[in-house]
Parts: C-alpha cells; sequence; structure tokens
C-alpha cells in the first residue's frame, strides 16, 4: 500500500531520508507547528500485529521522555491509515555510516569527541532505565557542528520490563553489532548497548568491523566466541591503553565490560584530550637537537675615521677582553693592611690599662 502524503491531517510527507528493515523514514512539515520533523513509518505487517502495536507504543512513549542534546527527541506517535508512524526531531547532517564509506576510518583524536558523546546520550537512557538495543553507526546523526545524536530509540523496552532469563526468538539489533547475548537470544543490558559501541569504536580506529561473515547465523557465532582481532594490528596508531579499553569492551561476558555507557564516556575522556588547543610554554616544549658548534668568527678592529691613534679609552670600551688578566701575586692590598695595623694599634692600648686595673686589686 503506497503511503499516504499527509498523516493525521498535520504532517505532510516531504521526501524519503532513508529505509530499514522496519520502516521507511522520511522529511515532513509539521502543519500545526510550522517546524521540520523527522517521521518514520512502520512496515505494513508489523502495524497489522496489535501485540506489535502495543510494544512499540510503549516503546515510543518511553522514548519520548528522554530529553537530551545527544539523543533524536520524540515529539508524537500515531496510527493511520493502518500504518504506525513515529515523528520525531529533524536533525540535518548525515549517519556516522555514510561518513565511514567516505573515509574509511578516524583518527583518535577525531573519534573520542564524537563517541564519548555518543555514550553521554545512551548513558542517559540506561539511568532512565532504556537499552537501546540497536547501537549502530546508521543510528548516529552527526550535524555539521560536530554535535551527534543517537536516533531510533523505537525498538529499546524498559529495563524495568525485562526478566534476567528472559529467552525470546526475536534477535533485536543488527548482526554486525549486537553483543553475544544479544546473538544468543537473551535479555539486553546497559553492558549490552556498550559491547556494540565497542563495535563502533573498533571501526571507527580501524575502518572494518571485528567481525564478518555472509550470514547472520555465522556473525552471532563470532561474536559469542570469537576473539576479535586485536585492533593495532589493524591500525598501529592506536595507543596500547586504548587498544587494552577496547577489549575490555568488546568482552565475551557482560560482567567484564563497563556497566553502562556513562561509566565508558567516563573512561574514553582520558584520550580525549586535544592538546592543539593548549598553548605549551616554551619552557616544556621539546629541545631542539644540538646543532654543531661553529667556531667564532675573529674580531676585527673598526678603522678609525681620521687617521691617528686610537684614545685608549675607546678601544678599552670597544673590545673588552674575553679572559680577565690574572692577579699579580706580588700586588700589595694597603687597604687591608692599615685596617689590619690600626687594630693592632688600639688592642695594644688596652694592655696597660688591664695591667693598671689588675695591680689596682691585688695591691
Amino acid at each position: 500500500m503506497t503511503e499516504p502524503t499527509l498523516l493525521n491531517n498535520r504532517y505532510r510527507l516531504e521526501h524519503r531520508l532513508g529505509s530499514g528493515g522496519m520502516a521507511v523514514v522520511y522529511q515532513a512539515r509539521d502543519l500545526t507547528l510550522e517546524r521540520t520533523v523527522a517521521i518514520k513509518v512502520l512496515r505494513e505487517d508489523f502495524s497489522a500485529d496489535s501485540a506489535f502495536r502495543e510494544r512499540f507504543h510503549q516503546e515510543a512513549k518511553a522514548a519520548a521522555n528522554l530529553t537530551h542534546p545527544n539523543i533524536v527527541t520524540v515529539h508524537d506517535f500515531g496510527l493511520d491509515a493502518g500504518r504506525l508512524f513515529i515523528v520525531m526531531e529533524y536533525v540535518p547532517g548525515t549517519d556516522l555510516k555514510t561518513i565511514l564509506q567516505q573515509r574509511g576510518r578516524f583518527t583518535v583524536e577525531e573519534a573520542m569527541p564524537l563517541i564519548i558523546q555518543a555514550c553521554a546520550g545512551i548513558g542517559y537512557a540506561h539511568r532512565a532505565g532504556l537499552v537501546h538495543c540497536d547501537v549502530k553507526p546508521h543510528n548516529m546523526l552527526i550535524t555539521p557542528d560536530k554535535r551527534l545524536k543517537v536516533a531510533d530509540f523505537g525498538i529499546a523496552r524498559a529495563l524495568a520490563s525485562i526478566h534476567p532469563d528472559e529467552k525470546t526468538d526475536v534477535v533485536w539489533g543488527s548482526p554486525q553489532f549486537f553483543s553475544p547475548e544479544q546473538a544468543a537470544g537473551g535479555a539486553p543490558s546497559p553492558a549490552s548497548d556498550v559491547y556494540s559501541l565497542g563495535v563502533v569504536i573498533y571501526e571507527m580506529l580501524t575502518g572494518q568491523l571485528p567481525f564478518t561473515a555472509e550470514s547472520a547465523t555465522e556473525l552471532a557465532r563470532l561474536h559469542r566466541f570469537a576473539p576479535p582481532p586485536r585492533p593495532r594490528q589493524v591500525n598501529p596508531h592506536i595507543p596500547p591503553t586504548l587498544e587494552q579499553v577496547l577489549l575490555k569492551i568488546l568482552s565475551k561476558e557482560p560482567s567484564q565490560r563497563y556497566r553502562t555507557a556513562d561509566q565508558l564516556g567516563r573512561v574514553l575522556m582520558s584520550f580525549n584530550r586535544p592538546t592543539r588547543l593548549v598553548a605549551v610554554p616554551e619552557a616544556i616544549s621539546e629541545p631542539e637537537p644540538p646543532q654543531p658548534r661553529q667556531p667564532l668568527p675573529p674580531i676585527s678592529r673598526p678603522k678609525p675615521q681620521q687617521p691617528g691613534p686610537v684614545p685608549p679609552v675607546h678601544t678599552a670600551a670597544a673590545f673588552r677582553p674575553a679572559v680577565e688578566p690574572e692577579e699579580n701575586p706580588l700586588d700589595v692590598d694597603w687597604i687591608t693592611w692599615g685596617l689590619a695595623l690600626l687594630a693592632f694599634i688600639m688592642l695594644g692600648g688596652l694592655i696597660p690599662l688591664w695591667v693598671g686595673i689588675i695591680l689596682l686589686y691585688t695591691s
């Protein structure tokens, strides 16, 4: 069935922005508030499932309560002509996956500010009791001013509705990025989003995914059991400490990873130090390599303007010797000797006085 151009007599669909397995995303115009929005229209077979409609409605309400600068805001939710739709904030720019396809990979200095923003948004959702369940570069929108916003919390579920022993036949998430527990059909947790963030970081820094396979089943097996290739083998410019952090994020056991995206973001901040923006004092700058010593040029006396001998005072002032002449050991310091003699005379004058006092008291 062809999608209507006007939803609920309020949202006018203008053009398609993209499509996925669950829905088609349009740029639209909110005729009531006169603003541009993005609308995700779900597939017809999903919309026809009453149980799915109820579940998605609950997820949309939970996502609408998330207000964070690094999360795409959810404005509205509805059903029109048998099609579910969700109205979201329109974010100008492009998604991270498209940028990766264009440039290959990021440097550490370029990747860290973006992934820290993703951790901030997803960490906020974790504190609100939500798990994204589908963290991937396709759901990370980057604006022209380098603001990252995480989109598509529509498949996230409230943590309160998840039991630790829950199993399901539906695997939430994309096979390239989902966690081992999601691959096994287990309940996702904040640590599951952390794992998916690790896959995103791996791709940003190396330009490739840690696991690739021809089928989702084989990808699930690799995520569950195969160790990822060490990132520095692909990109030696990755710091060894960052590689250790990344391998911890990609641990098979959720308990061995960082618990939430907030915790991961705080760890990654130590690698986000833009030294190019900080003035480095000259005193602590890297020293220049030593230069070979050059012989000093000989000093030439300036020629006098007029014939005749140069006055000694001018010559001495202009050409002070580099080495002071040695002192003559026969030179006598008359001032010192004079002071010593005066002290001796004064001391000698006191002797008769003391002798007279002694004789006076002993007689």
